[in-house]
């Protein structure tokens, strides 16, 4: 018997609909899934009265009467360790708006699988996903800590999949949105075909935006240089272009440093992420910025705004507008609620082409922050989206991805599948991964695989390289830049992508043809005949766009 491989359901909805969406993979292992049964494999959770209920065909589950965040609807489980699940389910509450988690209970721990803001009057998909340390029983419920609120609950699925399945959908998405076919025809000067030609691509570039984080140290070191520049297409800076850094003393900017930087990786063809334009955490505030109160804030806010951004105009693939504005909100605070909409909408004014992003920490992380959860990270963008400037702002979406002890690989995914369904350009800005040493490049694999094969991922930078004070969390290379295990981590896959001026190799048919699926990127080609002595070159640049191309024909 084949083995067949359940495939990925990669929807999300994120608008508030009428009735709720089918489950998907038909509830997976959850029974009733649609509630068509009735009360069939659901119970009360905590002191709460449940309704199983009909309304305009639908059927569906209430929670009433709640006085704990817990009081809920649950279905009891099996969790096997070593699968991955992914969870979704529709709900509503009776009024206003609520978070709503998805929790697992097991073995007196918590699990969150995930949140989402529920509402009154129509029903919004939550999508998480999570994994289990051992295989035993579970109960899954959901809590909202407003108890006035009833929780209707619908269409839920829990997918369980394999490791090899999960694998699987990497290569089927890869294959899909990260690759493109090549049709190679060798001819001579009649416009004969030439069979057993030697074929031979080099990739000199990657197509997908791959980088790292650097800092000044980078500077007049040439061994870290050509370190970099062979792996990275694209890096942000760790603190040179910040405020912190370019105005110490107020009035007195510096960006020589920066501008040095930019020097060099522009040398390189090195895109760089402004990183940032403000940052919205108190404690990294200079103290002459704290001190300020009303209009003087204003003012140097707006001439900070006004300095950075002209200056790179046009230089930088994105910018990172106001960091970390889901944590935290010192600008918000002292100059009010519109702090945030102010900088962007000044920002996007001085440099209207290139990317705003809403760079935030926790969003893939860590399911239990609901601060930044996926449904609030859509909250404030939705806001920004209605700033009216001239012309729209161009968003996009920057999840920091500072992972701590094991990822939970299926939650990442399935944040990155509910924030892809904005359309918006999704990076992941700033990955590392906090671990034990034994298993830190493992985890740091997991997340680089996991957001390059995702569909919605448009680039990815690590948040490591190399410094002589420790990095942040991880290095990738040692001070002689001998590569540490994450380091090896990131080669692996650069060959595996293709990176690293990856070679493919082969010889033309008994037609002059020569097929081959590649990554996206810039190609140099060569071609030989060992017969009649013949070579030729020819360079070329494979897109998304070039998925049935027409076969380039070479004279040799």
């Amino acid at each position: 018997c084949e083995e067949k491989n359940v495939p990925y359901d990669y929807s999300a909805t994120i608008e508030c609909l009428g009735n709720p969406n089918k489950p998907q993979y038909n509830g997976g292992i959850i029974v009733n899934p649609d509630l068509q049964n009735g009360s069939q494999g659901w119970s009360q959770m905590g002191n709460t009265k449940v309704d199983f209920t009909e309304f305009g065909g639908n059927k569906f589950v209430i929670a009433r009467g709640r006085n704990q965040s817990y009081d809920s609807v649950s279905q009891k489980v099996y969790l096997e360790k070593g699968l991955l699940y992914t969870f979704s389910a529709w709900l509503q509450v009776s009024q206003g708006n609520s978070p709503v988690r998805a929790v697992f209970k097991k073995n007196g721990e918590y699990k969150h699988a995930g949140s989402v803001i529920a509402e009154s009057k129509c029903w919004s998909m939550l999508k998480g996903g999570l994994t289990v340390d051992e295989s035993g029983p579970a109960d899954l419920y959901f809590e909202s800590e407003d108890t006035t609120a009833e929780i209707w609950v619908d269409s839920v699925s829990l997918q369980p999949f394999t490791q090899k399945e999960w694998n699987s959908h990497h290569k089927q998405s890869i294959n899909i949105t990260r690759k493109g076919a090549v049709r190679i025809r060798a001819v001579n000067s009649a416009g004969e075909p030439v069979p057993n030609a030697t074929i031979s691509i080099v990739q000199n570039r990657l197509g997908f935006p791959f980088g790292c984080s650097a800092g000044s140290n980078i500077l007049g070191n040439q061994a870290f240089q050509d370190w970099f520049t062979k792996r990275f297409t694209v890096t942000a800076f760790e603190n040179e272009m910040k405020w912190y850094s370019t105005e110490v003393v107020r009035g007195k900017e510096d960006y020589s440093t920066a501008d040095a930087m930019v020097r060099l990786f522009k040398q390189h063809g090195i895109a760089i992420r402004g990183h940032h334009i403000i940052l919205d955490d108190p404690k990294y505030q200079l103290s002459w910025v704290t001190a300020l109160n009303g209009p003087d804030l204003y003012k140097a806010v707006k001439r900070r705004v006004d300095s950075v951004v002209s200056r790179y105009k046009g230089q930088l693939a994105s910018w990172d507008v106001v960091n970390e504005n889901l944590h935290f909100s010192f600008f918000e605070n002292k100059m009010g609620p519109k702090a945030s909409y102010n900088v962007f909408e000044q920002a996007h004014a001085v440099d209207p082409t290139t990317t705003m992003f809403m760079n935030e920490f926790n969003t893939l992380e860590q399911p239990g922050d609901g601060v930044s959860s996926p449904a609030r990270y859509l909250q404030k963008l939705r806001e920004l989206q209605s700033i009216r400037a001239p012309g729209n702002i161009p968003l996009g979406i920057g999840l920091e991805s500072h992972f701590f002890n094991t990822p939970n690989i299926p939650y990442m995914r399935s944040a990155l599948d509910t924030l892809g369904a904005t359309g918006l350009p999704i990076w992941l800005t700033e990955v590392d991964v906090a671990a034990p040493p034994n298993v830190q490049a493992n985890y740091f694999e997991q997340v680089l695989r996991e957001g390059h094969a995702h569909p919605k991922v448009t680039g990815m930078v690590t948040w490591s390289g190399y410094n002589p004070k420790g990095c942040f969390r991880m290095c990738l290379t040692d001070g002689n830049f001998r590569n540490l295990p994450t380091g090896d981590v990131v080669d692996k896959l650069l060959r595996e992508w293709g990176g690293l001026r990856g070679k493919t190799t082969g010889l033309t048919d008994a037609d002059g043809y020569f097929e081959a699926s590649l990554f996206h990127g810039d190609y140099d080609l060569s071609i030989a005949h060992p017969l009649t002595n013949s070579t030729a070159s020819h360079s070329f640049k494979l897109t998304s766009d070039d998925y049935h191309p027409s076969p380039t024909v070479v004279r040799v």
